[in-house]
């Protein structure tokens, strides 16, 4: 950041909102098959986390609307064999969980991932990231030319961070 004040004074993200349909049938996804930590705040409302101090407010709505895949939520995991097997659970499970969209694992944007939505119509994201997820990419700095979607960008990874196989 530059010098410069903010009229926020921001100090942390702490959160964002999913939709749910069926707030005990999502809360069963997150828990058993995404492996979310799941709170019930009211009848209409849960919070989930996974790994950190961000969370997610999943607030039910029957007709909640199908999410873009450019509005897409991230899942880190370690390796890109990670990924691979995430991939082919997904596409198990798509009859069982009502998923759908599921796209092919692919590098992009220094990382191997691929997207799919929930029954609920959340739009995810499984991707191979070192610790701390794109921090790698945010401490580069503003990019030039491609920026981040240079075929090169994921050798710029700190050693140190890498956890891809």
């Amino acid at each position: 950041m530059t010098g410069r004040k903010s009229v926020i004074n921001s100090k942390f993200i702490s959160h964002g909102t999913l939709g749910s349909r069926d707030l005990a049938r999502t809360r069963k996804f997150y828990e058993e098959f995404l492996g979310f930590e799941v709170v019930q705040t009211s009848k209409i409302s849960m919070m989930v986390r996974c790994g950190g101090d961000h969370i997610y407010v999943v607030v039910k709505r029957p007709d909640f609307p199908e999410m873009g895949r450019i509005n897409h939520n991230g899942i880190d995991v370690e390796t890109d064999g990670d990924v691979d097997e995430a991939h082919r659970s997904v596409v198990a499970a798509q009859e069982d969980w009502g998923l759908k969209n599921v796209t092919e694992p692919v590098f992009q944007h220094g990382t191997y991932s691929f997207h799919f939505n929930d029954f609920d119509g959340n739009a995810w994201e499984i991707l191979s990231n070192p610790h701390g997820g794109y921090t790698w990419l945010f401490e580069q700095g503003d990019l030039d030319g491609k920026g981040h979607w240079d075929e090169k960008i994921r050798d710029r990874i700190p050693e140190k961070q890498t956890t891809r196989s």
